[in-house]
């Protein structure tokens, strides 16, 4: 509605001020559509500028994540360095457990992320939080129709929450990482595989100890969690001798 009082104000003033020639019509022409036209301006810059007849809400979603490996027995989520700080670092993971394309979070002025390591649990989460521009009521939101201001973003906050699990490294860590994967020996390989067998054997033994009823497909989830505990502490330590 002010974009239409804007465009009239203004053609109004433009017919009073060429068109008019009585001087007491031509006063009350100019002062109206004047009033007409300069309070439609200040009412747009009063909304662009200080979000006038706006407030802000917050969104919050949260989404079960996976690893960017696509692994469930090598945990990880990866990110890309942007700026000093951290908080804008590019954040890469899956929405599903396999997947060829990874998801990311946006590199943008909005955006920031954080990470958290929690011990309850095996399940990895994003929790987005994103504030923006609403109208306050129908009046404002038919006031400033099409002005483009609705649902301005004002700031996206993602906060991951990793099992312990979940390895966290950077890209360039990632990329040494996997080179020095492939340098390894046959010997090598075979031997990170048996202590990886002992490491889950070892699990499923105590606990079937604490619990001997345990049915097979606890044992399994046993197993998997141990299997993913041991990979972290193999990548933990390869990580720790490539920094």
């Amino acid at each position: 509605m002010v974009l239409i009082t804007l465009v009239i104000g203004a053609i109004a003033f433009f017919i009073a001020f060429m068109f008019t020639f009585k001087p007491a019509s031509r006063i009350a022409a100019l002062l109206i559509s004047g009033i007409v036209l300069i309070g439609s301006i200040v009412l747009m810059v009063a909304n662009y500028s200080n979000h006038f007849g706006m407030e802000k809400k917050t969104v919050t979603t949260s989404t079960e994540i996976y690893s960017a490996s696509n692994s469930d027995t090598m945990p990880m989520m990866l990110y890309k360095k942007v700026g000093t700080s951290g908080k804008n670092n590019v954040y890469v993971y899956n929405l599903k457990s396999t997947q060829k394309t990874p998801n990311h979070t946006k590199a943008d002025e909005y955006t920031s992320n954080k990470v958290k390591t929690t011990s309850d649990g095996t399940t990895a989460t994003m929790q987005t939080k994103t504030t923006r521009w609403v109208w306050k009521s129908d009046f404002y939101k038919n006031l400033y129709m099409w002005s483009g201001m609705n649902n301005t973003i004002v700031k996206r906050v993602n906060t991951f929450t990793l099992p312990k699990t979940w390895v966290t490294l950077s890209t360039t860590q990632d990329a040494a990482l996997k080179k020095e994967m492939a340098s390894m020996t046959t010997e090598q390989q075979a031997a990170s595989k048996t202590a990886g067998t002992q490491y889950v054997t070892q699990a499923v033994t105590a606990a079937m100890a604490k619990n001997p009823t345990m049915s097979t497909t606890e044992q399994g989830q046993i197993a998997k969690q141990a299997q993913a505990e041991y990979s972290s502490q193999v990548l933990k330590q390869a990580i720790a001798s490539i920094k």
